[in-house]
């Protein structure tokens, strides 16, 4: 009988996917033929206190401000013979990063230590215009330079990551990013029986184009056959201010909790993604996972 190779995937995020795509991703390797796949997760994590949560190998403890991560970095010579320790017990083989966080160089060490190789899913090469972390690039260039393999969701993220030469001395994969589900398959699009329902969801920043929509929804006009809902957290804007005044525009500024994306989708027939530019969508993933139409800007 073969050896099962034993898979971590970590993701030390506390909100949005993060934590949901390490989740599914851990999963999904558990299917695969002699594969044992272990998790870790941020004890902030807002998925472990969602309706359905993960089955958790590894919690940990990452900060909240810019004052409790310093206290977490400083905390570092303390925490790494710990994690250092769980790897060998677990006898981890191969690491897997589903998607940077700032406490991740934390976890390089350790794995650094224990001689576990790990390999970075790159969600962005560059930074989206509107990123309140000014050092998350940083960060992430520094974790890449510690990883024995990089995995591309696209090809334009694969194209910054070699203009920025990231992939030198380690290998580059390319993957796609999955269906991105959140919970059970819902009605088919306009079972409802009444107007188009347009769902906008996500990051209100400006690589969003919430302006591109605002100019679009004007130059269509008044129209009683859709109604549009514009939902996520970002600061406000004179776009966002516009959109909120035009007919049948709906604005929902504020933070979509984990166990309420799924209804949000599934109320919409058509996801809108107006960007101005774009690494990945993860929500156009999770319009697919629910078989909602996606209507998007060339980007």
């Amino acid at each position: 009988m073969n050896a099962r190779m034993r898979v971590l995937v970590w993701q030390w995020g506390r909100r949005g996917a993060g934590p949901r795509f390490g989740a599914l991703l851990a999963h999904d390797l558990a299917q695969v033929p002699d594969t044992q796949a272990l998790l870790s997760l941020s004890t902030g994590a807002e998925l472990l206190r969602s309706r359905t949560p993960p089955e958790t190998d590894l919690f940990f403890k990452t900060y909240r401000g810019v004052g409790g991560f310093a206290r977490r970095v400083l905390s570092a010579p303390v925490l790494l013979p710990r994690l250092e320790r769980w790897l060998r017990d677990q006898r981890i083989d191969v690491a897997l990063c589903a998607m940077p966080a700032a406490l991740d160089l934390v976890m390089a060490a350790a794995l650094r230590r224990a001689g576990v190789p790990f390999a970075v899913v790159v969600h962005d090469a560059t930074r989206h215009p509107g990123d309140v972390f000014p050092v998350q690039m940083l960060l992430q260039r520094r974790l890449i330079g510690e990883a024995a393999g990089l995995f591309a969701l696209t090809e334009h993220v694969a194209e910054g990551i070699r203009a920025q030469r990231l992939n030198a001395g380690r290998a580059l994969f390319m993957a796609a990013h999955p269906p991105f589900s959140f919970g059970l398959l819902p009605p088919p699009p306009l079972a409802h029986g009444g107007p188009m329902r347009l769902l906008s969801f996500g990051r209100l920043l400006p690589y969003k184009g919430l302006d591109l929509l605002l100019d679009g929804l004007r130059a269509l006009g008044p129209r009683p056959d859709f109604a549009l809902r514009i939902v996520g957290e970002g600061p406000a804007t004179p776009a966002l201010a516009a959109l909120a005044r035009l007919p049948g525009v709906t604005v929902e500024n504020r933070w979509v909790p984990e166990d309420e994306v799924g209804a949000l989708i599934a109320w919409s027939d058509a996801l809108v993604l107006s960007h101005r530019e774009a690494s990945q969508s993860g929500v156009a993933a999770a319009a697919i996972a629910a078989r909602r139409w996606v209507v998007a800007t060339k980007v």
